[in-house]
């Protein structure tokens, strides 16, 4: 497999790799993604993703104690959306370690450039994604998050399957997503969510994961869980 990486004369690089996705797999939830796939407005997607009232949002700063990270690591946010984990993943892996903002939206990846241009976070890369790849060379990152994200995967095995050849011997995926309860969950997540933390964990282990030993207890969250899993094979 060959590797192309583009290098853009601004404050970051945009990383693209050819020849990751899996042909052949059919979409589990055609649509989800056309919002993403347009040009969405970003000041409408910032009021939507970084609301005060967003549980993912008001609770980053324990989600990111979580996910132990150490200084030197290297973190793929998937589905970094406006960029509201980039900061802390930032901050945690300090400056000799690198976040790859990872999204299908180049508006979201352009209004990332800009922010962190602005404040100055100079190991952040950001990386267009495709519908059924992540994009990133195999063995190039740490830990991948994937937060409320996992449920936007219209080819869950072929974008895992990029997410597995990514990491590291070893390495780490961490899901946050929507609890799926029937009668518990809102209307609004049961008809969004395709599935519910076991299914998640059903699938992820098929795919070469298995549940890290001492997993985060996560229980500032309420209708999003958190999953820690490792790559196994």
């Amino acid at each position: 497999m060959q590797f192309k990486v583009y290098l853009i004369t601004t404050a970051l690089s945009v990383l693209v790799c050819v020849g990751c996705e899996t042909p052949g797999e059919k979409s589990v939830k055609p649509g989800i993604n056309d919002n993403y796939k347009n040009d969405p407005n970003i000041e409408e997607w910032v009021n939507r993703l970084e609301a005060e009232d967003r549980e993912v949002r008001v609770n980053r700063d324990a989600i990111v104690r979580d996910l132990r990270l150490t200084p030197g690591m290297v973190v793929a946010d998937i589905g970094a959306g406006t960029g509201i984990f980039i900061e802390p993943l930032s901050n945690g892996v300090g400056p000799k370690g690198r976040v790859f903002a990872v999204d299908i939206a180049k508006n979201f990846l352009d209004h990332i450039t800009t922010m962190v241009k602005d404040k100055g976070l100079k190991n952040v890369r950001t990386v267009l994604c495709k519908e059924d790849a992540v994009q990133l060379p195999a063995g190039s990152i740490d830990l991948a998050f994937v937060c409320d994200t996992y449920h936007h995967f219209e080819y869950p095995r072929s974008t895992m399957r990029s997410i597995h050849r990514a990491l590291r011997p070893g390495g780490v995926l961490v899901v946050v997503d929507f609890e799926r309860i029937p009668g518990k969950s809102r209307e609004w997540i049961l008809g969004h969510v395709r599935a519910d933390k076991a299914q998640v964990e059903t699938e992820l282990r098929a795919w070469g994961f298995q549940r890290v030993g001492d997993p985060p207890a996560a229980d500032y969250l309420d209708e999003n869980y958190l999953l820690m899993m490792r790559k196994v094979d």
